[in-house]
């Protein structure tokens, strides 16, 4: 069972920035895929960023690229999501995932999930 803790979300002005950490309970192999969601109030939870693990390609959610960047830390496990510019429509709770193969964007493909950190944005 992979377990995976978040942090670093909170509360910031439009404008502004955030770091989200991922920590992963086992070393990811590299058939895995690293990923973040977000989901909003009323809302779906929808894909926003991830990692194939082998080989660091990324994929982002359009209405993010150019903003967010998915990183990694192989000596920590770590995965980040660095938010830039941010806007109140990123606004979500924002959820770290993970799948023991290489997948794409569907919340479905993904295995296991952390609680969760909520981002807030303000005006």
């Amino acid at each position: 069972q992979v377990q995976l803790v978040e942090s670093g979300g909170g509360l910031v002005q439009a404008g502004g920035s955030l770091r989200l950490s991922c920590t992963t309970s086992i070393r990811p192999s590299s058939t895995y895929t690293m990923g973040w969601f977000r989901q909003a109030p009323g809302k779906e939870r929808e894909f926003v960023a991830a990692m194939y693990w082998f080989n660091g390609v990324t994929q982002y959610a359009g209405s993010v690229k150019g903003r967010f960047a998915i990183s990694r830390d192989n000596a920590k496990n770590t995965v980040y999501l660095q938010m830039n510019s941010l806007k109140p429509d990123d606004t979500a709770l924002y959820y770290c995932a993970a799948a023991g193969r290489i997948v794409g964007v569907s919340r479905k493909d993904y295995d296991y999930w952390g609680q969760g950190t909520q981002v807030t944005v303000s005006l």
